[in-house]
């Protein structure tokens, strides 16, 4: 059985899709503690809410269709490449004003960003419409009895599509973290805005209710994309059953070898906040089990920091959104260049500057490392070799 969202939503996103093909290829050329008890410890009627998506034994061989979803991320993803460990000095104000605009982040060369300031009103319709089918196909099939990778890849399917839709709905923001939704004035990643089985979640409830008490691995923590360059990398590509574990181990690499994922300071590794959330459901010998979880995923430069420190402090969080435009409308236009020559696509000047930026990072990563490039094989079984199983525990 093949679950399809696709439906109108295919339809909308295939209409809006053709409007920004040329900014995407434009684009894309210039190249504290936690207590325990309370965080894990539910009331009997929130863990008998969120039980009934426990995993279960059975043998539903369903699978979800995410091909609409994984159109619109290769669209608008915009995928700034690996860290290099270097914090991006602050940048010029422009001609004649002390306004900066744009991004202004020591880290705003980390972490892929979705293309928020060119979504229109159809799009968005089309995020809310898909965001309503995902939900609704848990009235279609069971989530609770797919194969383990078969949820997992729904659940963070999910939370991605709901937090991009939201953002989108509030943007131009600067902090995603500071969006609030409903009546209640609720948090982005607070607020129950999504709906599965007539159980009203937040993009926290699915973390932290659902997948992180039913997964043993650390690395599902990755797939989360929260809105905010602080957090891990929204991937270009929709999770599914076959890929999930290969893209999770993706996005913890990129994370963990970023300056928002560690850093030194003294004797002291700092790092994310994103593993003080997750410390209860896999990190419960602090902090031995976290050194010992980021070492998998470590380079040596990283790996000699981990050595090299004894405490472990979750101190670093960037807020900032993780789009292009840092959440603000430039009034300064230029053209898209290439070799100097405009290619007839003016784009906010904060953009080209970002974009600039990013073309010298990577001028930079190619007269360090020369010029190389990285093969991913997904669901590769090589000859003479045992199967691999590639599910996610």
């Amino acid at each position: 059985m093949n679950v399809s969202v696709k439906r109108k939503s295919q339809r909308n996103i295939n209409k809006i899709i053709c409007s920004v093909a040329f900014l995407c290829l434009s684009v894309n050329a210039t190249a504290q503690t936690h207590d325990n008890a309370n965080t894990m410890n539910q009331s009997g009627a929130a863990a008998s809410k969120f039980g009934q998506f426990a995993p279960k034994i059975g043998s539903n061989n369903s699978k979800i269709d995410y091909g609409v979803w994984d159109e619109f991320l290769k669209y608008f993803v915009f995928r700034m490449g690996k860290s290099i460990r270097e914090g991006a000095p602050r940048p010029d104000a422009g001609l004649g004003t002390r306004r900066v605009y744009g991004h202004d982040s020591r880290y705003r060369l980390e972490g892929n960003r979705v293309i928020f300031s060119y979504f229109n009103d159809e799009i968005i319709a089309a995020l809310t419409e898909y965001r309503k089918d995902l939900e609704n196909t848990a009235n279609i099939v069971d989530i609770s009895k797919l194969a383990k990778n078969e949820q997992l890849a729904y659940w963070i399917n999910l939370h991605n599509a709901a937090v991009i839709e939201q953002i989108a709905i509030a943007y131009p923001v600067g902090q995603p973290s500071r969006i609030k939704i409903g009546d209640s004035g609720l948090s982005l990643d607070d607020a129950p805005f999504i709906t599965v089985l007539n159980v009203k979640m937040s993009p926290k409830d699915i973390r932290t209710k659902i997948v992180y008490p039913h997964w043993r691995n650390p690395k599902v923590i990755y797939g989360f994309f929260r809105g905010e360059i602080g957090g891990p990398s929204i991937q270009g590509d929709a999770f599914n059953a076959g890929n999930v574990s290969d893209l999770l181990d993706k996005s913890a690499k990129e994370f963990v070898n970023s300056l928002r994922g560690t850093q030194k300071s003294g004797k002291t590794l700092m790092v994310s906040k994103i593993f003080e959330e997750a410390r209860p459901y896999f990190f419960p010998q602090w902090p031995t089990d976290l050194k010992d979880h980021l070492r998998e995923y470590s380079e040596q430069k990283v790996t000699s920091i981990i050595d090299r420190t004894t405490n472990v402090l979750p101190k670093i969080y960037e807020t900032d959104i993780a789009d292009l435009a840092n959440g603000e409308r430039d009034p300064n236009y230029g053209f898209v260049t290439s070799n100097g020559i405009p290619k007839g696509g003016k784009i906010p000047s904060a953009i080209r500057r970002l974009l600039r930026e990013h073309r010298q990072k990577f001028n930079k990563i190619i007269r360090r490392d020369g010029l190389r490039g990285e093969v991913t094989m997904l669901d590769i079984d090589l000859p003479g070799q045992p199967k691999k199983t590639k599910e996610v525990e």
